[in-house]
C-alpha cells in the first residue's frame, strides 16, 4: 500500500482564528445563512493526506475565497487511520466539520445514521458526472456524497525489472492461472531479490472483482453478504500454491518494508491495487517508467472492473450553512481550475468539466489513458457497502496476513472472517 505519511499537522487556511477552526458543524458566528463580502460566513472543511494534497487544497480553498468573497474556509487535515478517529468522536458529540472529504468505505455508517446532508436538497450541478458513477454516493435514494474523482483497479509492473529478468511485458489479457504463472516466473528468476508480486487475494476490492467477474454480489440489498463462505475460501485458494514461494513476497517481508509497499521499496515486480497510487509509487521507487494493466479474469468479457470514487465531498447534516456548503462541494467537484491543481493526485477528475478544463501529462497521462482503455470493459460503480464496512475490510486484510503467516488454513481464515462479518451485520440490523 501506497505510504500515508502520519501528518497530524493542522492546516489553517483563512483569517479565521484558531478557536474558529477547531469549531466543527458549527460555521461562523454571523447570523444565518448569507454572508458578505465585509461579512463572510465561515464553513469548517476537512481532508485526509499528505503536505502535498495539503498544498493543493491550500490552491484550490484560496481560489475558492477569492471568486466567492461571502464564504471563508477553515480547514484541517489528518493522516487517513487518525481520519476517521477524529470523526467518530465528533459524530458522537455532535459536531462534524460542515464539508468533509469522504471515503465510499465509510458513507453508509454515516448516511443511514441522519448524520450527513442531503445533497439533493440543495444545488450542486452533476451534469457532467457519468450517470454509472453516481449511485455510489446514493443511499435509498438520497444523494449523500458527490465524487470528487475516479480511480480503477490495475495490475502495475515494472518495465525495466521485467527486462533485466528476460521477461516479457504482459499485455493485460490473461487468465488467473497466467497471472499466477507469470508471477512464478519473475519469483524463479528474481533470485531471492525480487519477487513477482504480493499476495493479491488479501486485497478486498480484488476479492470484490472477482465477484463481479463471477456475476456475484458482494452485499445484498438487505445489507446482508450476497456471497457464500465456499466463494471466499475459492478465492483464498487461488494463490494457495504460490505462498511461501518467491511469487509472493512473505509476510513477514511486508511487514519489514512498512510504510513502504514491497512494490515501492523495489522488492516487487507488479502490485494489484488502485490506479491512482501511480504517483506516489513512483516517487517511492524511483523507477524512471510503471505501467498499467487490466487484471486477470477467467471471462474475457467481464473484467469485472469499474470507476470507484477515490473520494467524495459530503457535508454535515447540522451544517448552519447549506448553501456555503453546497457552492463549495460544487465548486471542488466541477471548477476546470481546481482540476489544473489536482491533477490525478485525487484520481481522475470525475467531473467531465474538470476533467476537460485539465491538463495530463506525464504521470498524469497514464491513469488517464489506463481509465480510457478499459471504458468497454467498465459496468456500474457499486452502491456504499454495508455499515460497519470500514472494520470489515481491515479485518479481510489481518486474517489474510495471518493466511500468509501460515497461523491459519484457508478453512479457518473464512470461518474467522464470516463469523466477525456476520456478528457486525447483527450488530447493526
Amino acid at each position: 500500500m501506497i505510504n500515508r505519511r502520519h501528518f497530524l499537522t493542522t492546516v489553517a487556511i483563512g483569517t479565521a482564528s484558531a478557536a474558529a477552526l477547531a469549531a466543527c458543524g458549527t460555521g461562523s458566528t454571523t447570523a444565518g445563512e448569507t454572508g458578505s463580502a465585509e461579512n463572510p460566513v465561515t464553513i469548517t472543511y476537512t481532508w485526509w493526506g499528505n503536505d502535498d494534497r495539503a498544498e493543493r487544497t491550500r490552491k484550490a480553498i484560496a481560489l475558492f475565497e477569492e471568486k466567492n468573497k461571502d464564504i471563508k474556509v477553515n480547514g484541517n487535515f489528518t493522516d487517513f487511520p487518525g481520519y476517521w478517529q477524529k470523526r467518530a468522536t465528533e459524530a458522537a458529540g455532535g459536531g462534524l466539520p460542515d464539508v468533509m472529504q469522504w471515503d465510499l468505505s465509510y458513507l453508509r455508517d454515516y448516511g443511514q445514521r441522519n448524520q450527513l446532508l442531503d445533497l439533493g436538497t440543495v444545488n450542486i450541478n452533476t451534469d457532467a458526472f457519468d450517470k454509472s458513477l453516481l449511485p455510489s454516493g446514493q443511499i435509498r435514494g438520497k444523494t449523500y456524497g458527490i465524487p470528487t474523482s475516479t480511480n480503477a483497479f490495475a495490475v502495475y509492473y515494472d518495465p525495466a525489472k521485467l527486462a533485466s529478468l528476460g521477461i516479457a511485458e504482459p499485455d493485460g489479457t490473461w487468465t488467473y492461472d497466467e497471472y499466477n504463472s507469470f508471477l512464478t516466473e519473475v519469483g524463479s528468476k528474481g533470485n531471492g531479490t525480487i519477487f513477482g508480486g504480493t499476495d493479491y487475494t488479501s486485497v478486498w476490492w480484488m476479492f470484490n472483482i472477482w465477484l463481479r467477474q463471477n456475476n456475484i454480489e458482494a452485499f445484498t440489498e438487505d445489507g446482508k453478504l450476497g456471497f457464500t463462505k465456499d466463494d471466499l475460501k475459492k478465492w483464498w485458494n487461488t494463490v494457495s500454491d504460490l505462498r511461501g514461494t518467491p511469487a509472493i513476497v512473505s509476510e513477514e517481508r511486508v511487514t519489514q518494508l512498512a510504510p513502504k509497499s514491497p512494490f515501492g521499496s523495489n522488492v516487487t515486480a507488479t502490485e494489484v491495487t488502485w490506479d491512482n497510487f501511480m504517483a506516489g509509487y513512483l516517487a517511492d521507487s524511483g523507477a524512471k517508467e510503471l505501467k498499467l494493466v487490466p487484471v486477470p479474469s477467467d471471462d474475457p468479457d467481464n473484467l469485472g472492473l469499474f470507476l470507484k470514487p477515490s473520494m467524495l465531498m459530503v457535508a454535515s447534516a447540522k451544517t448552519k450553512y447549506k448553501d456555503a456548503a453546497a457552492r463549495f462541494i460544487d465548486f471542488m467537484v466541477n471548477d476546470p481550475e481546481v482540476g489544473e491543481i489536482f491533477k490525478t493526485s485525487r484520481g481522475v477528475p470525475a467531473s467531465k468539466t474538470q476533467r476537460d478544463g485539465t491538463t495530463f501529462e506525464g504521470t498524469d497521462k497514464l491513469v488517464v489513458d489506463y481509465e480510457k482503455s478499459i471504458e468497454k470493459y467498465l459496468k456500474d460503480a457499486p452502491e456504499p457497502p454495508i455499515v460497519g464496512f470500514g472494520t470489515l475490510e481491515a479485518s479481510f486484510k489481518r486474517i489474510s496476513a495471518d493466511l500468509n503467516y501460515g497461523k491459519v488454513d484457508v478453512n479457518g481464515a473464512a470461518d474467522a472472517w464470516f463469523k466477525e462479518a456476520e456478528d457486525l451485520i447483527k450488530q447493526n440490523a
